[in-house]
């Protein structure tokens, strides 16, 4: 009788220091023949997924055209000039994505708790201490990267005609320009 109350009382103990965290117990003075086993087994898994999606898509289109400069039809022509025409396009993109601050810079998983004593046991015993700890880190990038540059520009300058005049001037068809400036900068550190 007073042995199944000590071993209640052991047991009692154990399965409150179990649920209090993980507790090295100490095994002694076990009779012969004893099984004494200590074992923990500790397994940390860390998942990290990162899903980047970047897309820049830029379309540009420009026309641009001068009027026609013309001189005609008069005894004493004078001067005809038209204005220039342009268009100017710019765009400038940046984008940086930096997944490697997710795990605050390292990952540190616990090593397991320390282990027990076993001693002072019986002739015949089995005697074991064991520790198995189990680290998974599974980490998954997916970076997507979309960049679309449409352009389409046309420019085109007016006529300049001096015509039927009996004393001709001049006549000036201006400029015609377009401009397109595209600068995209992407960062991605994993």
């Amino acid at each position: 009788m007073t042995k199944q109350l000590i071993r209640a009382a052991a047991t009692t103990v154990l399965g409150l220091s179990l649920t209090a965290g993980f507790a090295a117990a100490d095994v002694s003075n076990t009779g012969p023949d004893s099984n004494n086993q200590e074992k923990s087994t500790v397994k940390n898994t860390l998942t990290v997924e990162n899903n980047n999606n970047l897309k820049i898509k830029n379309r540009n289109h420009q026309w641009a055209s001068t009027g026609d400069a013309k001189v005609s039809h008069n005894t004493t022509g004078g001067d005809a000039t038209s204005g220039d025409a342009s268009n100017s396009n710019s765009l400038s993109a940046s984008a940086t994505i930096n997944n490697s601050g997710g795990l605050g810079g390292s990952w540190s998983p616990s090593s397991g708790p320390s282990l027990g004593n076993i001693d002072t046991t019986g002739p015949d015993s089995n005697n074991t201490i064991s520790s198995h700890v189990t680290n998974t880190a599974t980490i998954t990038n997916n970076n997507n990267i979309k960049v679309s540059n449409s352009s389409q520009q046309s420019a085109s300058s007016g006529d300049a005609r001096v015509s039927d005049n009996t004393t001709g001037g001049s006549a000036t068809s201006g400029n015609a320009s377009n401009t397109n400036d595209t600068t995209v900068t992407l960062s991605v550190t994993n």
